[in-house]
């Protein structure tokens, strides 16, 4: 066993299957990469039934699932709670900090390591963080081969974590990665390939494109625990046709169990949906022995995420595309031969956050005060954030549309069920700007610039408008048909009203009483109520189901320029079959 200079952890020589690196291009003394995947949950009858969060779903499976919840350094157990924690803390602004952290959550004593459950999803108490954490740890490592014929790369799985997030059918899978000694196009190739929940296509033989030919999860005895099958064309195209959505490929499918695809055949309460493109959102830390000797072609390669090129001459897009590569995707502050971290610079496109640094240095390979730690808190956290508020912003662009499908005009129930989702999303929308929606989320220099960096390429300010103007118009449209209905409600009370004074007036001038029944025997008065109240009821029915007719009548009655043939017409059309 060796020692991971950059982790502390101890590592197996077995696992480091990597080529020796090229003379030509620096190599990557030290790579991590870690995979963000936002999915949407989808409700079910059993999660209805019952009324409990998703989290409180799966901690109930107990040994039925490999995922426990985490209980985090923030829980109040001092032993686990390091500098680089601390550090993680206090980079963010207070109403952030409640996001992630929550108030007092160890003197509230709701988590699970404290031997009290968590509150479910309609109790969460305002101590607690809407964020809650689940991480399995039986898959140990993951072997990959990028091309068919290259050498087997075995990657350490540093954690395998589930975020989920009160009141948000949002649920991400983090999975972080590591190995040592790797060739710059091993890394390239790593970060272009892995990170793909099925195959974007197959070449001529048959071969799956542009993800990884061969993937295994593995488990710490290096047992196999699932393995891809990208290469099973004809799988993917049954699936699509057969439901009109892809399919995710096994290793992606087993590392989410007990969730599963919500158009898979397979059984499960927890459901989940793609939501946004099938590259998962990547990072990645790249411990170089010489990150001056990284050409504008490597960085470009990096920076977009394009794979490896065959020469280095050759760019992955043509020249005009890439003029303005260094204004707009990267973040040069400590790309400089001085400071505490030299020549370390990161690349950021909103799908993907880079960051290369020199191996040489202490201070950029150091997990407690670090670039390292840095690139693991604070630079993940910020990368969570963005990335959680575009899926969320998606996920209720997606109820809009299936609220407006689901929706029958001619069927009163359909049309009541779109009324109270549309309210509902409207009302879980406001909830989420106030709990969720931020601009500013650090005053510190560096965490600011990368996180408006993440937000301007993903385009979250843009999103969120047109969400909020859709959401805004489903819910003016609702309540101009409200008064639409209550003013038609009013015309026809009033139709009503006005035709019944007349025989009010009639037959209650001065007291009089057609018939003098007051001395009648018993049976005698009370068949006379019982005709009258028929009559009466019958008449009050017949003049709301002729209000609209009767309300047109009466416009015409009252307009001077109307003639009295006009109006006698008006009163015509009151029994005319078809004249609405």
């Amino acid at each position: 066993m060796t020692a991971d200079a950059y982790t502390g952890r101890m590592l197996n020589p077995t696992l480091i299957e990597a080529a020796a690196p090229s003379v030509d291009a620096p190599a990557v003394q030290h790579f991590r990469q870690a995979l963000l995947w936002p999915v949407r949950l989808m409700p079910t009858e059993e999660m209805r039934r019952s009324g409990a969060g998703p989290w409180q779903v799966l901690r109930d499976m107990g040994d039925a699932s490999p995922w426990r919840e985490e209980v985090d350094e923030y829980t109040g157990d001092s032993s686990r709670f390091h500098e680089r924690h601390y550090n993680e803390f206090v980079s963010f602004l207070p109403y952030v900090q409640r996001f992630l952290y929550g108030e007092g959550r160890a003197r509230a004593g709701t988590s699970s390591g404290g031997g009290q459950a968590a509150p479910s999803h309609h109790d969460q108490r305002e101590s607690d963080s809407p964020m809650r954490i689940f991480r399995r740890r039986d898959v140990a490592s993951v072997r990959v081969v990028a091309r068919p014929g290259d050498a087997p790369i075995t990657l350490e799985v540093v954690h395998c974590d589930l975020y989920f997030f009160f009141d948000i059918d949002v649920v991400l899978l983090n999975l972080e990665v590591g190995v040592d000694n790797l060739s710059l196009g091993q890394a390239q190739e790593l970060l272009y390939r892995f990170g793909r929940a099925y195959p974007a296509g197959w070449d001529a033989d048959g071969a799956a494109l542009h993800c990884m030919t061969s993937v295994e999860w593995l488990a710490a005895d290096g047992s196999v625990l699932a393995r891809s099958d990208a290469q099973q064309q004809d799988a993917f195209l049954e699936h699509v046709a057969q439901h009109r959505a892809p399919r995710i490929s096994a290793h992606w499918a087993f590392l989410m169990q007990p969730l599963v695809s919500d158009h898979s055949e397979e059984a499960g309460t927890l459901r989940y949906r793609q939501i946004e493109y099938y590259r998962m959102p990547v990072m990645a830390y790249l411990s170089l022995d010489d990150p001056r000797r990284l050409t504008r072609n490597d960085f470009i390669r990096l920076g977009l995420v394009t794979g490896a090129a065959a020469t280095d001459a050759t760019l992955p897009y043509a020249e005009q595309h890439l003029e303005d590569f260094e204004s707009r995707y990267c973040y040069d502050r400590f790309w400089a031969d001085t400071g505490a971290a030299p020549n370390t610079r990161y690349l950021c496109n909103g799908h993907a956050l880079i960051v290369v640094g020199d191996a040489r240095s202490e201070f950029f390979g150091c997990r407690d005060r670090g670039v390292l730690a840095q690139f693991r808190h604070q630079h993940f956290l910020l990368f969570l954030i963005a990335h959680f508020q575009k899926a969320s912003l998606l996920m209720f662009s997606d109820q809009l549309v299936e609220a407006l499908k689901a929706m029958d005009i001619r069927s009163t129930p359909s049309v009541k069920r779109f009324k109270r989702s549309i309210r509902g999303s409207f009302e879980r929308f406001l909830r989420f700007t106030h709990r969720y929606w931020f601009h500013e989320i650090s005053e510190q220099a560096q965490v600011r610039a990368l996180s408006h960096l993440c937000t301007t390429h993903l385009g979250l300010d843009p999103l969120y408008d047109e969400v909020r103007v859709r959401i805004a118009d489903m819910n003016t449209y609702l309540d101009a048909d409200s008064l639409r209905r209550q003013a038609n409600t009013v015309v026809r009370l009033t139709v009503v009203t006005l035709f019944g004074l007349i025989g009010t007036i009639t037959t209650g001038f001065l007291g009089m009483n057609l018939l003098a029944e007051a001395d009648a025997p018993l049976w005698q008065k009370a068949l006379w109520f019982g005709v009258v109240f028929v009559a009466t009821t019958w008449l009050t029915i017949y003049t709301m189901v002729k209000s609209q007719r009767l309300s047109d009548f009466i416009d015409a009655l009252s307009n001077d320029r109307l003639g009295f043939r006009g109006k006698l017409a008006a009163l015509g059309r009151v029994w005319r079959p078809g004249a609405d």
